[in-house]
């Protein structure tokens, strides 16, 4: 089984309103609700797919209860931890000619909380994928994805989808994948990345400090995996009008592990997931199944380095 791990869930309002005026009423042109955050989008993709998750994390309130049955109601099993205080969080975003967004603060977790989700945890085998992904609540600690790794009974497969402080300490731990963008590989070496060899270089840089395979999503110039075995996968982006990066990367995940359990070859997961992250990119919310399709028709073939470089 799939499980991916939501810390910071959210209602997305996401609204277009033509010329933004402050201070004055303003009216939506068009409006819609989706259910945010990083596992939650990987877990909606993967249900695109055909592929069957259960989403864990907190929620709280009468936004977190919409939330779970909203999922629910697309045929996404949800096992949440309900904390008493607060509420999941709503941010809006809004289009206009300038884009804005208002997030909102989201529920207190006590530590109380913290544990009944590891419990949680703990169920998992050697067999099951953990997926951590996304930001945590400024009231937790920063160690909790750590300590969620450190409460499973055996090693399940492991995937990471995080920014530098989080995703770092957790490389001892020997993700089966993580997918840095080249903003954050940058961040991570203090330095601008600015060809291809100086990106793999810098992924090489993650697998030796115990990252098994590094996805890289470069926007525009494609992607590129790193294998463990040495082996290096390129491959060109979808062409299309870019409408929504929100996702984009999830969705990337998401199409990749789908690929991988499909089909065990990490060149096919790799055009998966730059099909279901260009899709996403190209529509409003998170693409549809038909959507993913279209544009994997459309990409061209991998190309691959055997070499180490």
């Amino acid at each position: 089984m799939i499980y991916t791990v939501t810390l910071n869930p959210a209602l997305d309002y996401v609204i277009q309103v033509d010329h933004f005026q402050p201070g004055r009423i303003n009216r939506n042109r068009k409006e819609n609700i989706f259910f945010g955050g990083k596992g939650i989008n990987v877990s909606c993709i993967l249900n695109e797919l055909g592929v069957k998750s259960t989403a864990l994390g907190f929620i709280a309130g009468f936004t977190g209860r919409s939330l779970r049955d909203g999922l629910k109601n697309m045929g996404i099993t949800a096992d949440f931890t309900e904390v008493r205080e607060g509420m999941t969080r709503i941010n809006v975003k809004m289009k206009s000619d300038e884009e804005t967004e208002i997030n909102g603060m989201g529920p207190l977790i006590t530590e109380s909380d913290f544990v009944q989700m590891k419990e949680k945890i703990r169920t998992l085998r050697k067999q099951d994928i953990l997926i951590l992904s996304g930001s945590i609540p400024s009231c937790m600690d920063s160690d909790a994805y750590e300590r969620i790794i450190e409460c499973l009974q055996e090693p399940a497969c492991l995937i990471v989808d995080a920014e530098k402080n989080l995703l770092l300490p957790i490389l001892k731990y020997r993700p089966f994948l993580i997918k840095p963008n080249t903003i954050e590989l940058e961040e991570i070496s203090g330095k601008k990345l600015n060809t291809t060899e100086e990106i793999v270089l810098q992924a090489r840089r993650l697998q030796a400090m115990g990252a098994r395979n590094v996805l890289v999503s470069r926007a525009k110039e494609g992607a590129v995996l790193i294998e463990e075995s040495g082996r290096v996968i390129f491959q060109d982006a979808a062409h299309g009008t870019v409408v929504n990066s929100v996702g984009a990367g999830d969705s990337m995940v998401a199409g990749f592990l789908a690929g991988w359990i499909q089909t065990g070859d990490s060149a096919y997961a790799l055009k998966l997931g730059t099909a279901c992250g260009g899709a996403t990119a190209f529509h409003t919310g998170l693409a549809e199944r038909n959507e993913i399709e279209e544009v994997l028709a459309s990409l061209k073939e991998y190309e691959v380095q055997k070499k180490r470089g």
